[in-house]
């Protein structure tokens, strides 16, 4: 029999069922995600660093895991809580069990809870924090531990999932510069399908830097924590405004832009975290059915006219899922184009910003 285990919100909540995974105890944000595939590749995306996730579908591990499906090297969500986990899995790429490539990457879980109830508590009572442990079974301990766990809002991640240093990722075509704030692989593999030269910066690369390697086109990739603590970030995207280079961003780089616009970005209340989110172009017409991962906006209030449009919103609660910029050769989504997991309904907008580089370049 696996280890008894508890899983504490920060308002008491308790959920009471069994360790899966590595041994042990972590916290973070609990948030959940609505995908009915994609397991690995969540648990591996970086915008998901530092938050405890759980899936709202039932059975999660049956079809095992496999190292071409991470987003990266190892594991990025802090936790993984369960319903129904599967030790038995059928799949003729899987390498091995879920379980344990968690446990040779340290990842703690819980299964055996109601998601359910969990799920619609946190839709009433708001994302919040939470400690899930097989370590420590004090349940007012834990409940201590969660509630002095650090808030989401005003906190920098994105520093602790980037790139120690630049690298090329590939080497022929139109030369697009990728500030990596935790990019997806699969943003990466992108860009290379469609012919580009990639080359990877540090966040906190400087622009000379990335200007130096003379770029048709710069990238501001997601990652996880608040936009609005990364004002270095937020300078290099205003530097990068006045390069008059084409601009593209995704989740935490489209709040960049927006912030480098003198917009204001807020904290939502749940967020958007599934692959099976829509999404209504205006350009268009047309609606997409997305991938999303965030849990911060773009304030509609604070747009200017002047300097962009909303161009792509959220169907189901109107928040804003893309902007076009006025005064400069930029676009920007919040949700996540390279849909991975998820429908390829929108990765048309790569396309979109490779036909901003002028073919003389």
């Amino acid at each position: 029999m696996d280890a008894p285990c508890k899983l504490v919100l920060a308002d008491g909540t308790v959920a009471r069922g069994r360790a899966v995974g590595a041994h042990g105890e972590a916290g973070g944000e609990l948030c959940f995600n609505t995908s009915m595939t994609g397991y690995q590749e969540i648990m591996t995306d970086p915008s998901y660093h530092g938050q405890i996730m759980m899936m709202t579908y039932p059975h999660i591990g049956n079809y095992g895991a496999h190292e071409e499906d991470t987003e990266a090297g190892r594991p990025m969500v802090a936790g993984f809580v369960v319903r129904a986990f599967s030790r038995e899995y059928s799949n003729r790429l899987a390498e091995e069990a879920l379980s344990h490539y968690m446990k040779r990457h340290q990842l703690v879980g819980i299964t055996n809870v109601d998601t359910r109830i969990l799920v619609l508590h946190i839709r009433a009572r708001g994302v919040m924090n939470a400690i899930v442990s097989s370590v420590d079974l004090c349940e007012d301990s834990l409940l201590e531990k969660a509630r002095a766990w650090p808030s989401m809002e005003g906190l920098e991640l994105a520093s602790q999932v980037w790139t120690d240093a630049a690298h090329d990722f590939s080497s022929f075509g139109p030369k697009v510069a990728v500030y990596d704030f935790g990019c997806k692989r699969n943003i990466l593999r992108t860009f290379a399908g469609l012919g580009c030269a990639v080359r990877v910066f540090p966040g906190a690369a400087a622009l000379n830097e990335v200007l130096d390697w003379r770029p048709d086109g710069i990238f501001f990739s997601n990652g996880p924590g608040d936009p609005r603590a990364m004002p270095s970030a937020v300078a290099t995207v205003r530097g990068a405004i006045d390069t008059g280079l084409p601009l593209f961003g995704i989740c935490l780089g489209h709040q960049l832009m927006a912030l480098a616009q003198g917009l204001d970005v807020y904290k939502m209340y749940v967020g958007h975290r599934g692959a099976n989110q829509p999404v209504r172009n205006h350009i268009t017409g047309h609606v997409e059915v997305t991938t999303q991962n965030h849990g911060f906006a773009v304030n509609p209030e604070s747009i200017d006219p002047a300097l962009a449009e909303v161009t792509h919103s959220n169907l189901n609660d109107g928040t804003i899922e893309g902007l076009g910029f006025r005064t400069f050769k930029g676009i920007s989504v919040q949700y996540h184009p390279e849909a991975s997991p998820g429908p390829h309904d929108s990765r048309y907008l790569f396309e979109q910003f490779l036909r901003m580089i002028p073919s003389e370049r």
